[in-house]
């Protein structure tokens, strides 16, 4: 990594990591992640959900697209691999192409028209639980291992926001 990306890098976390330390509300701090994620890997669809075990149900707490995809949002999540694999296991889900897509996804078309081809959905877990999830769609044929990393990081970095919503909602 070239010194001049590596300084950039460094600025981007010291930003980042400024504005969280002075986020006031999960809103502060989800919009701090969201701009440090689409700054970082680029356009995309990046939404941060609160997974609600009992009824199965995912909830919108943040959206870059509000109007496809609103916040408060939820979609039933039945018994299926993807669900049992990320929901229930804790265990990033990566998914290339149109057809990985469609396979997880009732929503595809609307995933296409905004320019997804390619997704990561990375568990939020707190003691062991998952508790939500954050997700980036984009136009990519395939993702590397930095940019699957970098989501973890990202998504840990909103895994105490979403505690916090989800303790005040019980």
């Amino acid at each position: 990594m070239s010194l001049l990306r590596t300084a950039s890098l460094v600025a981007a976390a010291n930003v980042l990591c400024d504005q969280l330390q002075q986020a006031r509300d999960p809103g502060a701090a989800f919009d701090a992640i969201g701009a440090a994620t689409l700054q970082a890997l680029g356009p995309g669809l990046l939404t941060i959900n609160a997974w609600h075990a009992g009824p199965a149900q995912i909830e919108r707490l943040w959206s870059s697209h509000p109007s496809a995809y609103p916040i408060g949002g939820r979609k039933q999540k039945g018994d299926s691999p993807w669900r049992r694999h990320l929901l229930e296991r804790g265990e990033v889900f990566v998914g290339e192409g149109d057809a990985a897509l469609a396979e997880v996804f009732d929503d595809v078309q609307l995933i296409r028209a905004l320019g997804c081809t390619a997704v990561v959905n990375v568990p939020l877990c707190c003691h062991s639980r998952v508790i939500g999830t954050f997700n980036y769609l984009a136009d990519r044929s395939v993702w590397s291992p930095a940019e699957v990393a970098a989501l973890r990081v990202m998504g840990a970095l909103a895994t105490p926001a979403v505690g916090d919503l989800l303790a005040v909602q019980r």
